[in-house]
Order: structure tokens, then sequence, then C-alpha cells
């Protein structure tokens, strides 16, 4: 992409961390255009009360409640990662997920993909969804709600793949777009638009100088085609990092990187054979389902999913990764909490005489294990409910490719030289997991 072709990213910096790059804002949204807005958009009177009050960010993002008459609304206002592509994908995910499943998202009244507006960043105007993260409330849920809990999420998995359709509502990997550009003069700008896939608007692809790379950029026709194009993202990467630094532990890094990338660029015809002919068969993949991006009721129930902004339609094998809240260490065994506590000041004396544990890092044990032990026992009652609602669910057959995945995905960082050693040993025949790899 030329230079002058750039986007306008007005608002955006990028601060380089030990592990990644974060975004940065540069200037905050005015609340008062914020406001400006929503009494336009909402059609509030000037006499009329409209309190915006700053509510949460995200990586990409900072989130406003907006209340006027009675009624809360959000407002959702986006750092330019990938402009006007990343709003137009939320809009349309979010508009499929209310049209074509159970799942409770927000309703989107009104929206911007540009930053060209009083605020001066895209944003997005939507439903106030009720609930507090699942995280505040788990503790207090028993654990027959929890796996009431987990099999709501195996059902929305389900319908995000398309069960229960006569077809799978996907062809080719991507995220969802609208079909044609948005008309800013267009009063319900939310609804009216075909939806379709289109350019993958994912992190790989757009963090830091990723977005201006000569790479495809979807939609892909097939796995093949969609990971080779995130290990040449790397590769130009990794080059651009060892053409400019003069620190050799960079060099070393960026070699190492180098050489895993180009060690999985050919491996993967062997592990996605290319088929020209056939576009590959996709699914919805939320892939951040942790505790927070989810809000229960007190009672437990779930009222809303949320951050669905690089949520994409990606390979049904993908689907086989258990939801975030279920990636736990396997603990069959159930933690007593009487065994992570001393019974006599003398014996926690004792204990601390040796060096061992504290009352307090006991009590952090038993947490951290109770934990791995319901998140195995709910990740069994997650499958055997996505089983049942999709008799064809590849669990287990997919390893080799949910495992490259990982490896594409962790090798262009801290991770390239374990990667490596399970590449090594892959290009040898060993059948071993990236996991179980030291």
């Amino acid at each position: 992409m030329a230079p002058d072709s750039r986007p306008n990213q007005d608002g955006l910096a990028w601060k380089e961390t030990l592990f990644d790059l974060v975004p940065q804002w540069t200037r905050d949204p005015p609340i008062a255009a914020i406001e400006s807005l929503c009494r336009r958009r909402l059609g509030i009177a000037a006499a009329d009360p409209c309190v915006v009050t700053f509510a949460a960010s995200g990586l990409f993002n900072k989130l406003y409640t907006v209340e006027s008459r009675g009624t809360t609304y959000m407002m959702r206002v986006s750092l330019p990662v990938y402009p006007r592509h990343k709003t137009r994908a939320e809009v349309a995910k979010l508009r499929w997920v209310r049209d074509n499943t159970s799942i409770p998202v927000p309703q989107v009244y009104d929206f911007d993909d540009s930053n060209d507006n009083e605020m001066g960043f895209e944003w997005i105007l939507m439903e106030f969804m009720g609930g507090r993260p699942a995280h505040e409330r788990w503790g207090a849920m028993t654990m027959e709600q929890k796996v009431v809990f987990a099999q709501r999420i195996a059902t929305f998995q389900a319908e995000l793949s398309g069960r229960g359709k006569a077809e799978s509502p996907f062809k080719r990997i991507g995220t969802l777009t609208l079909d044609r550009p948005a008309n800013k003069q267009q009063k319900d700008a939310a609804a009216g638009q075909p939806i379709a896939v289109g350019r993958l608007v994912a992190p790989e692809f757009f963090m830091g100088d990723n977005l201006f790379y000569n790479v495809p950029r979807g939609p892909f026709d097939s796995s093949h085609d969609w990971l080779a194009a995130q290990l040449n993202i790397i590769l130009i990467h990794q080059t651009a990092i060892l053409n400019k630094t003069d620190d050799e532990d960079e060099q070393e890094d960026a070699e190492n990187a180098l050489s895993v990338a180009r060690k999985l660029l050919s491996l993967v015809p062997k592990v996605f054979p290319p088929s020209p002919d056939v576009a590959e068969t996709t699914g919805l993949y939320h892939h951040d389902l942790h505790l927070n991006n989810i809000l229960v009721s007190d009672q437990g129930e779930i009222t809303a999913v949320l951050d669905w902004e690089c949520v994409s339609a990606l390979p049904l094998w993908m689907a086989t990764r258990p939801p975030k809240f279920l990636d736990e260490p396997v603990r069959e065994e159930e933690p007593l909490a009487e065994d992570y506590v001393d019974n006599t000041p003398q014996e926690s004396a004792a204990d601390a005489q040796k060096g061992g544990a504290s009352g307090q890092e006991k009590d952090e044990l038993y947490y951290i294990h109770r934990m791995e032990w319901e998140a195995t026992q709910l990740r069994k009652v997650y499958e055997a409910r996505l089983k049942e609602l999709w008799p064809g669910w590849p669990l287990g057959e997919s390893n080799a490719e949910v495992d490259f995945f990982q490896a594409v995905s962790l090798c262009d960082g801290p991770w390239a030289k374990r990667v490596g050693r399970w590449v090594d040993r892959l290009e040898r025949g060993e059948a071993i997991r990236i996991d179980d790899t030291a």
C-alpha cells in the first residue's frame, strides 16, 4: 500500500512492549461530542437530560453509557486500527447473531464507520445489556448453575457453526461485513444492508505495520490460504526487524522466528491440502469467551455475550477448541478445602519454619485447583451438549489442525523456540501435541 493511500488513523499510536504491540489513544473522545451526537441520532430534545458517562475500555475501544428519559444506551468508540472495516464487521456480526441465533447480543441503533464526525472516531450506538460479568458471580454460583451455563455456551457454539440449519451459513474464511458502503444519511444505518463474508479483520492482520503489508487479506477459500497468508505476514515482519536492528539478541530472535515460520509454511500443504475448486465450510467462532465477556443475572443465567469485534467465520475445526473459561489444566480429583488449611497455629508456624506455603498461599492454591477441577467437569458437560447438537462435531479428529494453528499463532514471539522444537518433532514423524512440547 502506497504511503499516500494509507487510511486515516488519527488518534492511534502503537506502543511496543516486551511481548507485543499495544494500541494507545493519543486523544480522548470528547464527552460533549458524544452527547451532541446521541441527541441528534436518538432524537433527544435540548430540554431533556442526556448524561454520558465513561464505563470501561477494551484493547481497541472505549465504552460510554448514555442515559436519557429513563433509557440507558451504550456508545462504543473505536480506535482506527482497521479503519472502516472493523466497525462495519462488528455491526454485521451483531445483526447476524441477533437474527440467526438465541445468543443475547445488543441491538445496534446507529453507527459511523468513519472518523469524519464531531467525535473524530468511529462509533457504534447500541442497546445497553443488563447483567454482571460472570467472573464476578462465579464464586457464588452453584455447580448446577454452572452446568446450565456451560450447556448454554455449547448451544451458542452449535448455532454459530450453523447446526440445525439445512446447510452451513458460511463458505470461505473471513469476517462478516456489510455488503455495500454505509450511507451516512441513512436513518437506520444498521438495517437493510446485506451481510457477506469479507476480508479477515483480525489482530494478526492489522496490528502495527501488519495492516500495510502486501499480502492477501481474504476472504480465503481454505485453511491452506488463510494460514499461508498469516505466515507470510510473519516473514515480512521479522525480515523488517532483522533489517533495521543492530541488537544481537533481536537479530537472533528474528532469525529464529523466520526459520520456524519458513518450516511451518512448507508444512501447510501437508496439513491442509489445497482444494482449489471447493470453498471451505466455516462458522462464526468466538475466540474470547472468558467470564468477563459473558454477562449473567443474579441467578447465573446468561444475559449477554460481548466482544464480537474480531470474531470471524473460521474453519469448523476451530470449534473443537474449548471456550476460554474452560481452557484450564485437567484436574479429575475434587480438591477439598480442609486439605489446604493449617489445622493449628503450631502447624502453621512449622510450615513457615520449613519454608512451606503460608495460609494465604494455601487458600490461593485451593482456589486455583478448584477452578481447574470445575473446568474439567464443565468441559465434559460442554462437549456432551455440543455432540448432542452436532453429531459430526470433529473433536479429536482435528488435533493436527488446531495444533498447527496454535504453532502459527505463537511463532512470531517469545515462544518461537518452543514451536521450533514441536515442528522438528513433527518433521520427524512424531505425533505430539504442541501443549506437550517443553
